[in-house]
């Protein structure tokens, strides 16, 4: 079992963490120290797990590098529901915030690095008076993005076709391209790895890709 391994955080981790954060909710100086003291690095080898099926999810995290995989099992069968990339945030949230079971396994589709808030430190931030009033802003915005997310991808399995999907992808994460096993890019479709191939090589001869 490949458990992830907690790395010393860097100033440079720690920039471009706060860049992002930055465009959800503006910490100060003195807010972010606070802050700094209650995040942690870790590295998740590739197939290693996040999150496991069945578990408690024990961290929110956002994702300095690599890329992991949402996953689902049914009758067996791993189902991804969304592949979370550089400088976006990943959780089974649901189960990191009841700390209940969780139904989401998160997978590293390569070596990775996430900084990450266990539980305990997130409600220190909830709870002190310098850092409540953000942090509960910030894992506000963070359950209307997952909420979005899961529209978006409601909305694109009912309305568009496999190839609207696959072309929809390409305009808005074409990074998806790049690293992901074309197993699981197609499972993330909907569709098999043979009927992808057919897309891609339509959309090329086309002159779309």
């Amino acid at each position: 079992m490949k458990r992830p391994e907690v790395l010393p955080i860097t100033d440079d981790h720690l920039l471009q963490f706060r860049k992002e954060i930055d465009n959800w909710v503006v910490f100060s100086d003195q807010e972010w120290e606070i802050l700094n003291g209650h995040v942690r690095l870790i590295k998740i080898k590739r197939k290693g797990h996040f999150a496991r099926v069945g578990s408690v999810c024990a961290h929110l995290g956002f994702l300095i590098s690599g890329s992991v995989r949402l996953f689902h099992i049914k009758d067996g069968v791993e189902i991804t529901a969304y592949v979370t990339l550089p400088n976006e945030f990943v959780s089974s949230y649901k189960s990191f915030i009841r700390q209940e079971l969780g139904q989401l396994g998160i997978q590293a589709l390569e070596d990775s690095l996430v900084a990450v808030f266990d539980r305990q430190n997130w409600e220190k931030l909830l709870d002190h008076p310098v850092t409540a009033h953000k942090t509960e802003r910030l894992g506000r915005l963070i359950t209307e993005k997952l909420v979005f997310c899961y529209e978006d991808r409601l909305e694109a399995f009912i309305t568009k076709t496999p190839a609207e999907r696959y072309e929809a992808m390409l305009s808005c994460r074409p990074e998806m391209t790049q690293n992901i096993p074309q197993r699981y890019l197609a499972n993330y479709l909907g569709i098999t790895p043979t009927s992808l191939s057919r897309i891609r090589k339509r959309i090329t001869r086309s002159g779309k890709l």
